[in-house]
């Protein structure tokens, strides 16, 4: 004990006491907050000002500067759930997003098992080849996908739209949905085909649920992707599938712009959008995890 006493003496003075750890002052976290709040209110602003304008008339838009409508209207509401050229443009784009969004997994599912499970020759190239569909700009397929869907008779429909815009999406889809499906160890496939599973019920009762997250991260970019894509969808289209992207073009006239309607058609235009977020966000938080998002 006296040796052992002496040697802890002989000790500089900073070894032999355990390091302080160093103290946080509550002070330091006071204002945290403050970043992210002003950060909110920015991205809030634009979206404050058109629903804002959505009840306004149009001369109170033209003439004065008002952060709250003075006059309160919802008589630019009425004209576009009374309008059938206006809250058809609604239907139609909802019929093809949805219509693409249900193509674009169901079709992206198999191509991205066989990415992340096969090796064949030829792999990494036909992989990039799917991406730079998505790379490239809608202007160039737009011409001919009016000539190919004119020959046969396809123009104007839900199903044009929506096949087209596979064009973007189903590379888009298999690109998140293979990075989910590498993450699923192997084993898991071997272990279901020895206890008898053949593939299409190892496929939907085993894998399906374990890449759940994947399919929902896939549906929600195809969904806002073909929601908000313009140019295809008013080329492939002139009146009974018009989205509602191109009948908000109709607000132009020889008089100007209809502010009012077309704030609140762009107030509703977000709504879908703002729903598919709200439903898939913890989806959207494991594509954030694993780097796919």
């Amino acid at each position: 004990m006296t040796v052992s006493n002496a040697a802890a003496g002989a000790l500089p003075e900073r070894l032999a006491k355990p390091a302080r750890k160093p103290v946080r002052h509550r002070n330091d976290s006071r204002f945290s907050w403050l970043v992210p709040t002003l950060y909110i209110l920015f991205l809030a602003v634009p979206i404050y000002w058109l629903v804002n304008m959505s009840f306004k008339t149009n001369e109170e838009i033209n003439s004065v500067f008002t952060l709250i409508p003075a006059n309160p209207t919802i008589a630019n509401y009425k004209i576009i759930f009374t309008d059938p050229s206006w809250y058809s443009g609604y239907i139609n784009s909802i019929t093809y997003v949805v219509m693409n969004t249900v193509i674009s997994v169901l079709a992206a599912l198999p191509a991205a098992y066989a990415f992340s499970r096969y090796r064949f020759l030829g792999d990494k190239h036909l992989f990039f080849w799917l991406l730079t569909n998505r790379m490239a700009p809608p202007a160039v397929f737009a011409l001919p996908f009016f000539q190919l869907y004119s020959s046969f008779g396809l123009i104007d429909t839900h199903i044009a739209v929506a096949i087209a815009h596979c064009l973007f999406n189903v590379p888009l889809a298999v690109w998140i949905l293979e990075g989910f499906m590498s993450g699923v160890p192997k084993e898991i496939d071997e272990t279901a085909y020895i206890d008898g599973y053949s593939f299409p019920r190892f496929f939907v009762k085993i894998f399906m649920p374990l890449i759940a997250s994947g399919i929902g991260v896939a549906a929600f970019f195809c969904f806002m992707f073909s929601w908000v894509e313009l140019l295809i969808a008013r080329t492939l289209t002139t009146t009974d599938a018009k989205p509602i992207s191109a009948v908000m073009t109709r607000t132009v006239s020889a008089s100007g712009l209809d502010w009012g309607v077309l704030a609140a058609a762009g107030v509703l235009t977000i709504i879908p959008g703002a729903l598919v977020i709200y439903f898939v966000r913890n989806y959207i938080a494991k594509g954030f995890a694993l780097g796919r998002v």
